[in-house]
């Protein structure tokens, strides 16, 4: 704790601090709450969304092996030219949110490919949408962990160091400045009690 003036001036200083830590603690308190609450609900996105993705790479299973024997046929079949994506606001932290992706499909020629061409192209799209979706989902929890870090060392910073150091010094500053009113108060009684002559001769 840094070094402290025991005066009244200080006193009241270190007495308004300690109010205003008190008052913003329950806020900091409340906002790593919603910070963590909201990164369950994120991370609760992303895991249904890798359940989508791996509910449609079984639908696909029994037809897939066709893919693997023309791979030639599938490379780049599908290209995702663009990421669409919003924002949102989580507790003061800005996140993207996915909205869709904008793909585009190589041409092929209808009657020189199979028929399970345009089925993997719409599989592949879909595979893709989900992996960008659950990207932005990983983005999400990256940068409300960051704000929810920064809180909780503000409610750590308020509880353990600031709150702690301001009660501190104003104990100190109090029994400082009674220390003193009892010492003023007795050296009264002392000048008091001391008869005219006493002070001449002092």
């Amino acid at each position: 704790m840094a070094k402290i003036k025991l005066t009244k001036t200080e006193l009241k200083a270190q007495t308004d601090a300690l109010k205003r830590f008190q008052r913003f603690l329950p806020m900091l308190q409340l906002k790593k709450q919603q910070l963590q609450s909201e990164i369950a609900g994120i991370v609760a996105k992303a895991d249904e969304t890798a359940a989508r993705e791996r509910a449609l790479r079984s639908e696909i299973g029994g037809w897939v092996g066709l893919l693997a024997s023309d791979e030639a046929l599938v490379d780049g079949l599908v290209t995702v030219k663009r990421v669409r994506t919003g924002f949102a606001n989580i507790a003061g932290v800005t996140i993207p949110t996915f909205e869709s992706i904008d793909t585009e499909v190589r041409e092929i020629d209808p009657w020189a490919t199979p028929a399970w061409v345009d089925a993997a192209a719409d599989a592949a799209t879909k595979i893709l949408s989900l992996r960008h979706e659950r990207a932005v989902y990983d983005e999400q929890r990256r940068l409300v962990s960051e704000e929810l870090q920064r809180t909780s060392q503000r409610v750590n910073l308020f509880e353990k160091v600031k709150i702690p150091e301001c009660r501190e010094a104003i104990r100190v500053i109090k029994i400082a400045l009674g220390d003193e009113q009892t010492a003023s108060v007795a050296r009264g009684k002392i000048a008091k009690s001391r008869s005219p002559e006493e002070e001449v001769a002092a």
